[in-house]
């Protein structure tokens, strides 16, 4: 019996338990929380409460690294208050301008420095509101007040991190290398199925956007396993390496994909038949390896050994095709460059990845650069305005009609701005925080009424508590309803949970909650009618940035351009799909322009370090410098600009440019290195004129 129950058990742990566990844990850290804010006589224990809510994560890598923060962010917003305080004793009119304006900043400068970055800033600006708003009008009990919040918030805050990483830690370090494993594994896979069998354009874009979304969250999980693993700390140079070396792979793939389909669907069959071989012994090999379940380090080696053999067997085939047309052997040339550095950088990223196993440094060539982020300053400006006005409105009904719980309406507008800051739909999130407001404040109306006045004691407290909080945790899990839950959670810990000494005032409490549910419609109405995160010409601006990193590829300096090439468009286009609807014409579109980016941007800095490398050609031939910089101006002008014009010069620019290359070649047709110099560099731009002819370019959509 138990040997049949054991794989049930163990499925049960790693996917309903781990759920379970992350409630067992957010519920006994909340209620810790609240009684040791209570031993100490703090003035209000449910704040301390709160920010177990608001902090806790399943991972206690998450918790660490939002604490540590968070200690920054409220150290900030309190002095901010402070300072407004005082420099507006008495004067709400101004106190409110000033508020409107630190929150506002902080929350644009949140949504430019993302990750837990976010977290910090975010907490600059609510930690401000929530201790000035309530004191605006008594400035005296102002420093009192950040005192005693900032004590309630570190309990909170040491609770969740000491619950967090006590109880059934749940290392992400641990889970950082499972992902890992994972991704090398399905990478492997879809590999060995484009290059074997192949796969139509919708699905590879689809499974290419999800590697793009890997990409970018694991530099946001890179960062927080730092604060838990010293180990993970002292590699995150070669975690980053790793994940450029991904980057680079993934790029190197989409290329052979996109070649491929363009050689299957024009021109005489004899190219593919030419060139399939060689994919499918490549494709035969991964599929082995992965069949076989073997280490990255025998991948490595048997993909050596492929390398090794692949030029003298592609000389062999080549040696028949010399006949055919230009044309035509330059797409056989192109394919089979283009196969050897994919397999250079597979290698590559498999002994990277071994050697991470091993727990050695990684060796070889490549130079890890810094993971560059990228967000558009519209979308800043955006933030801050969107948040300005919300608040904005909030604050004037509050001073206009003098209604008491308008600082809680201003606090919750503050609130609402900073957690749908960076959701893909802010509107439907600030929706459900106001559904899961208006269910707080009924519940806690239910405990005000008839609980409290009926139970005696701590323990007992704990007993009728700990359901309704397991109940907010719970739905701010689900993926799709966690605004219901965090609206829930948040809101009857700030409402209706116990202080010290429990105030029966239940009109207070609903007057309290109809401030807070008004202020979360408010904004999600200002969200929705005035700004909407997907507007067209929002969205357009982000992939003017897309673009641009083309432009960057053709102009910016050679040393570290890869990384900074890849890691901007990867992040930019992250920040694109989730904007936008799923499944909708304008996404497709920005996953073109995404792939087209890539593609061509990929392409130009192998061209550009390779007429680096063949510094002699200039001597050879006069105009040889000045055509590869006419054609990266060119290209760079088609990017920043597209038009039929345009793409019409960058074409024949590069024509232009294939042709000096030509020549060049037949110059030094003797010597063997500097004949295999111009074929790259003929390869490059070869490929660079076929991806702008392609029909399914977003270049001939316009």
């Amino acid at each position: 019996m138990l040997p049949a129950l054991s794989p049930a058990v163990r499925d049960w742990a790693n996917s309903d338990g781990l759920i379970w566990l992350h409630l067992l844990k957010t519920v006994t850290a909340g209620l810790l929380a609240l009684g040791i804010a209570m031993f100490l006589d703090l003035q209000q224990p449910r704040i301390a409460m709160t920010t177990v809510f608001v902090l806790m994560q399943p991972f206690s890598g998450m918790v660490l690294a939002k604490s540590f923060y968070r200690i920054l962010g409220t150290a900030v917003g309190t002095v901010a208050a402070l300072v407004l305080g005082a420099l507006f004793v008495q004067q709400p009119e101004l106190y409110m301008l000033g508020m409107i304006g630190w929150v506002s900043v902080c929350l644009a400068a949140a949504v430019r420095y993302r990750h837990f970055r976010w977290y910090g800033f975010v907490l600059a600006g609510y930690t401000a509101a929530l201790i000035g708003i309530p004191n605006v009008t008594a400035p005296h009990d102002l420093f009192l007040a950040a005192l005693t919040r900032a004590a309630e918030v570190a309990v909170g805050i040491v609770c969740s991190s000491a619950v967090s990483a006590l109880i059934v830690p749940q290392r992400s370090s641990l889970a950082l290398r499972r992902a890992l494993h994972l991704r090398y594994t399905n990478f492997t896979a879809f590999a060995a199925e484009v290059l074997g069998r192949g796969i139509d354009r919708c699905q590879f874009e689809r499974r290419f956007a999800d590697l793009v979304d890997e990409i970018v969250g694991f530099e946001a999980t890179r960062t927080f396993a730092a604060f838990e693993d010293p180990a993970m700390r002292s590699r995150s140079q070669h975690l980053g390496r790793l994940n450029g070396e991904f980057m680079d792979a993934c790029a190197r793939l989409h290329a052979l994909h996109q070649l491929l389909k363009r050689l299957r669907v024009s021109g005489p069959i004899w190219r593919v038949d030419a060139i399939t071989p060689y994919f499918s012994e490549l494709s035969a090999l991964l599929e082995s390896t992965r069949d076989a379940n073997a280490d990255a380090a025998h991948v490595a080696a048997g993909l050596r050994l492929f390398q090794a053999s692949l030029p003298r067997c592609v000389r062999e085939t080549r040696r028949p095709l010399e006949a055919a047309p230009a044309e035509s052997l330059a797409d056989f040339d192109t394919a089979s460059e283009l196969l050897y550095r994919f397999v250079d950088e597979w290698i590559r990223y498999s002994e990277t990845y071994a050697s991470l196993a091993r727990r050695k440094p990684g060796a070889g060539p490549y130079t890890a650069g810094r993971y560059v982020s990228r967000t558009n300053g519209f979308v800043v400006a955006f933030t801050f305005a969107r948040s300005a006005v919300v608040m904005a409105i909030a604050g004037w009904f509050w001073i206009a009609t003098d209604w008491p719980s308008g600082g809680l309406a201003v606090i919750g507008a503050a609130l609402v701005c900073a957690l749908t800051s960076t959701a893909p739909n802010a509107s439907k999130m600030a929706v459900q925080m106001a559904v899961g407001a208006v269910l707080a404040t009924m519940t806690g109306y239910l405990f005000t009424c008839y609980v409290y006045p009926n139970i005696d004691g701590f323990p007992l407290l704990c007993a009728m508590l700990a359901p309704v909080l397991a109940l907010g945790a719970f739905i701010a899990s689900r993926k799709l309803s966690a605004g219901y839950g965090i609206g829930f959670s948040v809101f009857f810990c700030l409402l209706a949970a116990p202080d010290n000494v429990v105030t029966y005032a239940p009109d207070l409490l609903i007057n309290n909650g109809i401030a807070i549910t008004a202020s979360l419609l408010l904004a999600a109405i200002v969200f929705s009618v005035v700004f909407p995160a997907d507007m067209p010409w929002l969205t357009e601006r982000i992939k003017g940035d897309l673009r641009a990193q083309v432009v960057s590829a053709c102009k910016d300096e050679l040393p570290g351009l890869n990384q900074r090439f890849q890691s901007s468009t990867h992040d930019l286009a992250s920040q694109l799909r989730m904007l936008l609807t799923r499944r909708s014409r304008r996404r497709r579109d920005a996953l073109r322009w995404m792939l087209v980016t890539l593609e061509v941007g990929h392409a130009v800095i192998d061209l550009r370090n390779e007429a680096a490398r063949a510094g002699y050609a200039q001597t050879l031939h006069s105009h040889w410098n000045s055509g590869l910089t006419r054609t990266c101006d060119d290209l760079a002008r088609l990017f920043a600009r597209p038009d039929s014009h345009a793409l019409e010069r960058a074409l024949g620019s590069v024509r232009a440019a294939t042709w000096i290359a030509q020549d060049l070649l037949e110059t030094v047709h003797a010597d063997r290195d500097q004949r295999h110099d111009l074929q790259r560099i003929l390869s490059c731009l070869h490929f660079i004129r076929t991806a702008l002819l392609d029909k399914d370019a977003p270049f001939h959509t316009r």
